[in-house]
């Protein structure tokens, strides 16, 4: 019989400090997509409140521009996809960028008919215009209670990368993401008493983009681990932003009993206007989270990742309120005090995540024998 080479134990050694390094640069890298998006939701948010927005939002009766009256529903569904599709397509122009400057474009297109290229098309329309949508309605017939509800998200994507990817998923891990959704909640409870008669239906749409952006999380972080995240984000976001301003756009239109063109008009007065300086501010840092998100996801697995990824329930308050509330001077933007408590909870539920607490102490113990 052959003989066969046994690792050493320095190598072996050496192997586990570079795991965990590794697994430490994927926690900063999803912890840091957590931040960027919440500077990507304030930035998005001033812009819908300022220039020709705030025609659109605040006149009575509302209209565009070019004085074409806007129903309600236009206003409440067909406007927030348009948020929504300037910024994702304003991040996709920005991945395209950064693609040619670092001489990445080339494997862009090359990637676009892969397996790992199609698998995050599939992601890029699952998690843009459906998950999206989803979002935009949820927070319209629900109000706030639709963002915790939708950052669900990591537990959905914990749950699927257990059965898709056999990722790591035990019952410490589970309680840590348990005490993360608490603390989702309690975010949202500042809110509670604004829902409305639709409420229950608008919570249930809210959930469909959990579990939309559970699925791409998942699902991208896997495809990320075969491709350069860059590559990744930039085939989602140029998908995204396509995908709504072709398909979501006409959608809202018709079902809105408007000419087809409506959304594509609106959206030319939009960009014409100098708001879309902040999506295009906007843009950047989605580019920059979602990439970090799906990176991070592929680095230390679906549940610590998007547990990471979904501090977005706080960030995102949090940077609205620095970004509008305190620079930009609008009223109505200040953190209540159980937001702040509830992100210590969130920290603690990731702790929980990431490691076994006992481990501390065990580390403890070795080192003073």
């Amino acid at each position: 019989m052959a003989n066969v080479a046994v690792p050493s134990a320095g190598v072996v050694a050496k192997k586990k400090k570079m795991d965990s390094s590794f697994f430490k640069k994927g926690i900063f890298t999803a912890f840091i997509s957590g931040v960027a998006y919440g500077l990507y939701t304030a930035f998005m948010t001033l812009g819908m409140a300022k220039g020709v927005w705030a025609d659109y939002f605040y006149a009575s009766p509302a209209k565009s521009t070019s004085g074409i009256a806007l129903s309600a529903f236009v206003v409440t569904y067909l406007l927030g996809s348009l948020g929504s599709a300037l910024n994702d397509t304003c991040s996709g122009i920005w991945c395209v960028i950064i693609a040619l400057v670092k001489g990445k474009f080339g494997d862009y297109v090359k990637t676009l008919n892969s397996r790992a290229g199609r698998i995050l098309i599939l992601c890029a329309i699952i998690g843009g215009p459906i998950a999206s949508s989803a979002y935009v309605i949820g927070l319209q017939m629900a109000g706030s209670i639709a963002v915790p509800i939708s950052a669900l998200c990591p537990a959905v994507g914990a749950i699927l990368g257990r059965i898709f990817y056999k990722q790591e998923l035990n019952l410490r891990m589970i309680f840590g993401i348990l005490i993360c959704v608490v603390a989702t909640f309690m975010i949202g409870s500042t809110t509670l008493g604004d829902t409305n008669k639709n409420a229950f239906w608008g919570i249930v749409i809210a959930f469909i983009s959990a579990v939309g952006w559970g699925f791409e999380g998942c699902v991208g972080g896997y495809a990320t681990c075969m491709v350069d995240f860059e590559i990744s984000i930039t085939i989602r976001q140029v998908t995204s932003g396509i995908s709504n301003l072709i398909i979501l756009l006409p959608l809202w239109s018709l079902l809105a009993g408007e000419n087809i063109t409506l959304g594509w008009r609106l959206a030319g007065e939009a960009i014409s206007n100098w708001t879309i300086i902040f999506f295009i501010v906007s843009g950047f840092f989605a580019q920059y989270s979602y990439a970090r998100w799906y990176k991070g996801n592929s680095m230390c697995g679906a549940a610590l990742g998007m547990a990471l990824n979904g501090m977005f329930s706080f960030w995102g308050p949090f940077c609205c309120w620095i970004i509008i509330g305190l620079i930009a001077g609008i009223d109505g933007y200040a953190l209540a005090p159980i937001q702040w408590a509830a992100a210590i909870v969130m920290i603690i539920g990731i702790f929980f995540i990431a490691m076994n607490p006992l481990d501390l102490f065990r580390k403890k113990n070795t080192e003073e024998a």
